[in-house]
């Protein structure tokens, strides 16, 4: 089994960490299944977030038995202290647990410090202290906040999107959090599910001896992949080098992760799904999307609002209404 060691914090975790975002689209049944399934195989990193609805309801009941063996973090979006230890209570109910091994702000508009006016950094510090959670960590998607989080010191982990479709500056993040022993946890490996190798993205993140990643994971045949890979870890082949440069080519500029953080929209758009429909017709069968569910989907396009709120939301500073327009001129030419 392949390790990584979370920077400063010394935590030693499985290189397959398990995003638990998709097991709040299974039954409570279903995902204690995947959740001991994973820890009985070696995976002994957890990643989840008040904001992921049940998530960390069945990771408790899957895992409190053998808490003392597992590594969880979870997420709170407080904007203010009195929020803050309400979701840290609530997380420490579900989860069964007495202590977080990682408490994170979760994607905030800004870097949380003392002194800052908001109580969000001195009630970290607090909890840390009443041994409610051990390390303080951040996640973003904003690249300007998480250069100020590492600049600033205060933070024992990022966790950042990152995979083999990240920019040079997003590498140059991954490094720096090398040089300062700061832990790094890459979600979005797969990019959102536009990246389609599963080989190709795990072998590229093997290449980081330091960076955690944490797979998403809803379905029994995706943890199967995962744990095959880490009985047999796929090489970096030239093959799978000319699939990434392929990729890299196809997925070039803008184009929408799925990360969600536009949503939810006035107009009842499903911003998150129709703002990349031109790449996932192309990366999935066409018969998922070409249907009548789907179509229904992407006509709302017309009803757009043109407020600017997905667009001021979205952490990539996306251009989002025109990228509607372009993905549902492009979904037309398919039907």
């Amino acid at each position: 089994m392949q390790t990584v060691t979370l920077g400063r914090t010394g935590l030693e975790v499985s290189k397959n960490g398990f995003g638990a975002l998709p097991i709040q689209r299974i039954s409570k049944k279903d995902a204690v299944y995947l959740l001991q399934k994973a820890f009985d195989h070696g995976i002994n990193y957890f990643d989840t977030a008040r904001f992921y609805t049940d998530s960390e309801e069945k990771l408790g009941a899957a895992l409190s038995q053998v808490r003392d063996k597992v590594v969880i973090s979870t997420k709170t979006g407080a904007v203010c202290a009195a929020d803050f230890w309400k979701d840290l209570e609530t997380s420490l109910t579900l989860l069964k647990t007495d202590y977080i091994d990682i408490y994170q702000f979760h994607n905030p508009a800004f870097c949380p410090k003392p002194g800052d006016g908001t109580g969000l950094y001195e009630a970290m510090e607090q909890a840390q202290r009443q041994g409610k959670i051990r390390y303080i960590g951040i996640t973003n998607h904003r690249l300007a906040i998480a250069r100020e989080a590492l600049a600033a010191g205060l933070y024992d982990t990022l966790q950042f999107p990152f995979s083999y479709l990240a920019s040079p500056e997003d590498e140059e993040l991954v490094e720096q959090c090398a040089a300062k022993n700061i832990g790094f946890i890459a979600m979005k490996a797969l990019s959102g599910g536009l990246i389609t190798n599963a080989a190709a993205a795990y072998a590229f993140m093997a290449q980081y001896s330091h960076v955690a990643p944490i797979w998403g994971i809803q379905r029994k045949e995706e943890l199967d992949e995962f744990l095959a890979f880490q009985a047999q870890p796929p090489a970096l082949t030239e093959e799978l080098r000319a699939q990434i440069e392929q990729d890299k080519a196809a997925l070039s500029g803008d184009f929408c992760r799925g990360c969600g953080y536009c949503m939810p929209c006035p107009a009842g758009i499903e911003i998150n799904n129709c703002a990349r429909m031109s790449l996932l017709l192309r990366r999935a069968p066409l018969s998922v999307y070409l249907t009548e569910e789907w179509a229904e989907k992407m006509r709302k396009i017309e009803d757009c609002l043109h407020c600017g709120q997905c667009k001021s939301k979205c952490p990539y500073g996306l251009d989002t209404p025109a990228l509607l327009e372009r993905n549902y001129a492009d979904f037309q030419t398919f039907l």
